[in-house]
């Protein structure tokens, strides 16, 4: 405490260190989303489910995809099946795998462990940003095996690593998005398995209804229209432009199509704005007595 004396007057005023308290918060709410973030990924390391997502299925399903659909399909220009494919099955990997989220968060309310959250001192956008950040983790070991996978069965990128680590900034920025708008969805049902059935309802059917496995022009008007404008479509298109690969889409005139990585990104954001308050706000209603 500093005294000010005036003429007239001492005045006792007390100085306070607000900028010091800030950054103190600050720096409690990074070391709690740590921790969480730690918690998370130990749950996923330990539970035989969530690891397969991450390494197992990246795997099958790279494999299954490329040579069962390879062997079928006919791309312009005749361009190998397994560069076209590269880009939507980490895209369709990530958008199936984000379904993490909301299996976790289902699973901590209905367990009691969000109450013993709740019993200790830290914030409760901590508890969501330690789910997103963990499930982004999980997104980007799934993305890495399924190139490692690409690249034994002869998968190239014309790009280099540049245009690789272009491309998987664009799809994780996408991961970390859809992980927010599941976490909604966990925060929305009563327990984790009705997280899981509710997510593949929804998520499965954009992953498919996009142009990750075949091309646009050869489906029928209504599907190729929402293939189209599917952010899916557009992140695997994003893909496939920044890693060097084949994009049949680029070939149509719609906007998306021509313009992938800005549809992408403007995607990602839109479902970021909307769901990390609208999540934020679940939450503090699951939470509240």
């Amino acid at each position: 405490m500093t005294t000010i004396t005036s003429p007239t007057s001492t005045i006792p005023t007390a100085i306070t260190d607000a900028p010091a308290s800030t950054i103190g918060r600050a720096k409690e709410w990074v070391a709690d989303v740590a921790v969480l973030t730690y918690r998370n990924l130990l749950h996923v390391r330990r539970e035989p489910a969530q690891l397969s997502d991450a390494t197992i299925q990246p795997v099958l399903f790279t494999l299954l995809f490329v040579y069962i659909f390879g062997s079928a399909m006919h791309l312009p220009g005749n361009a190998a099946y397994h560069d076209f494919a590269i880009g939507g099955l980490v895209t369709m990997n990530l958008t199936t795998a984000s379904m993490g989220t909301a299996v976790g968060m289902s699973s901590d309310l209905s367990t009691g462990m969000m109450n013993r959250f709740r019993s200790l001192p830290m914030s409760r956008s901590a508890i969501l940003a330690g789910r997103t950040i963990s499930d982004l983790l999980a997104a980007t070991l799934c993305g890495t095996i399924v190139l490692l996978t690409g690249l034994v069965i002869g998968w190239s990128a014309p790009n280099g690593i540049g245009g690789v680590i272009a491309g998987m900034s664009v799809a994780l920025l996408f991961a970390y998005s859809l992980s927010w708008f599941t976490a909604c969805i966990g925060l929305a049902v009563g327990d984790p398995e009705s997280a899981q059935g509710v997510g593949l309802v929804i998520l499965f059917p954009i992953a498919f209804l996009s142009t990750c496995f075949v091309p646009a022009a050869g489906l029928p008007t209504v599907p190729r229209i929402i293939a189209e404008w599917n952010p899916v479509s557009a992140v695997a298109g994003s893909l496939r432009e920044l890693f060097g690969n084949p994009n049949p889409a680029s070939l149509s005139h719609n906007w998306p199509a021509q313009n992938p990585v800005l549809m992408a990104v403007l995607s990602s954001l839109a479902i970021l704005v909307i769901c990390v308050p609208l999540a934020s706000s679940m939450l503090r209603k699951r939470t509240t007595d």
